[in-house]
């Protein structure tokens, strides 16, 4: 069943089983606030089990390409295409969110971004993970566009 997320009443449906159900839901009203505003889109995210392609695909994505691998489930999915970009959210068990995306044209642009809403310990730890990995994939890519937290990872 889809989840239409309301950015001023936010709700952890979908997330509950996250042991930062809140803060996780706090970052996907985010992105919902961002793409409502910026493009007038209703962001919709749905479980991960029925969307298994989009899932797999950025799997692949993060192993296969940029030899990131995620230990988390993933909960939620959000797919769509707007002003000729493709994207791709999933929304982690543990927190993170990683999105995928890249413009349709011939010759156009890759990147993938991630979020963490974590705190303490926790987050330093899985963040500095992630980030090395994501750092590596980097120096293996450099067109590739890394984003933590809104920050450009360079």
């Amino acid at each position: 069943m889809s989840y239409a997320v309301d950015w001023t009443d936010v709700s952890t449906v979908g997330l509950t089983s996250s042991p930062v159900a809140e803060a996780l839901a706090g970052l996907r009203a985010n992105e919902a606030r961002y793409f409502k505003n910026k493009y007038d889109l209703v962001f919709t995210t749905v479980p991960a089990d029925d969307a298994r392609e989009a899932v797999d695909r950025v799997e692949r994505i993060l192993t296969e390409e940029r030899g990131i691998e995620i230990a988390s489930p993933v909960l939620e999915v959000a797919r769509f295409e707007v002003e000729g970009v493709d994207w791709t959210y999933l929304f982690y068990e543990s927190g993170l969110s990683i999105n995928v995306l890249w413009t349709l044209e011939p010759g156009g642009k890759r990147a993938v971004l991630q979020a963490l809403r974590r705190r303490g310990r926790a987050r330093r730890a899985l963040g500095v993970q992630v980030r090395a990995a994501a750092l590596e994939a980097r120096r293996h890519d450099p067109g590739l566009l890394l984003r933590d937290q809104g920050a450009v990872l360079t």
